[in-house]
């Protein structure tokens, strides 16, 4: 669960063999709104008319992604919730749950009061832009992992830049995230461990051509990459 990244990756290993579930909710950049998500895999909590918000005449949440628009309230619902059963027995039966985080930076729907994982090009001064905390982040996560520390939590910062926070937001944010990655490892030493998909990129590999031309994300042979030594991590 997490960024581009996570699908990237993600869908290598489901090609591999692996029975790997991704993203049951869409894309998800930051780590309060996979938070959000994983309470409701816990929860199984359906989505209702409340969450419901219409963009440019179609339908559908600020907890979803762009791709679960639907032409009305009612078929966004249905299908939101019909997924949100699968999702949860996904969840119940999982050993092991990758998370990848994106960014630090949020955005506030300032009416909702809630942090949301899509703005759905909503105007943007319905919104206001935040930068989570270390603490914020591992507050935000260490009940959920604590009440499922029987299974493995694998935690990971993306290598996609996200240049709209501005070279030094981002190094911020990314900062933040490895920061909050390392106190929920010392926290849950048992159940907790870090894959420097962030680090073999920028580190290791440190080279452009392994970046497409936006300069942003990896190329397909970088991903490759970081799934097998992904793979060799896992059978450790």
């Amino acid at each position: 669960m997490g960024s581009c990244f996570t699908t990237e990756v993600g869908s290598l290993l489901r090609e591999a063999g692996l029975p790997v579930v991704m993203n049951p909710f869409g894309i998800l950049f930051n780590p309060a709104s996979i938070a959000s998500s994983l309470r409701r895999l816990e929860t199984g909590t359906p989505f209702t008319e409340i969450d419901v918000i219409r963009r440019d005449g179609r339908y559908v949440s600020f907890y979803h992604h762009g791709h679960f628009v639907r032409d009305s309230a009612e078929a966004f619902l249905r299908d939101a919730n019909t997924g949100l059963v699968q999702s949860v027995r996904d969840f119940e039966d999982s050993d092991t749950v990758v998370l990848t985080f994106g960014t630090a930076w949020v955005y506030r729907h300032k009416e909702r009061g809630i942090i949301v994982s899509n703005c759905h090009k909503v105007p943007a001064r319905e919104f206001s832009r935040e930068r989570l905390s270390v603490d914020e982040v591992v507050e935000q996560l260490s009940p959920i992992i604590s009440r499922h520390s029987d299974k493995k939590w694998i935690l990971t910062v993306s290598p996609i830049r996200h240049l709209s926070d501005g070279l030094h937001g981002n190094q911020l944010s990314k900062a933040t995230l490895l920061l909050a990655c390392e106190a929920l490892q010392e926290k849950f030493p048992a159940c907790v461990s870090y894959f420097p998909s962030y680090e073999i990129l920028i580190d290791e590999l440190r080279d452009y051509k392994y970046y497409r031309e936006n300069k942003t994300h990896p190329t397909q042979e970088a991903v490759i990459l970081v799934c097998e030594r992904f793979r060799e991590f896992l059978n450790r």
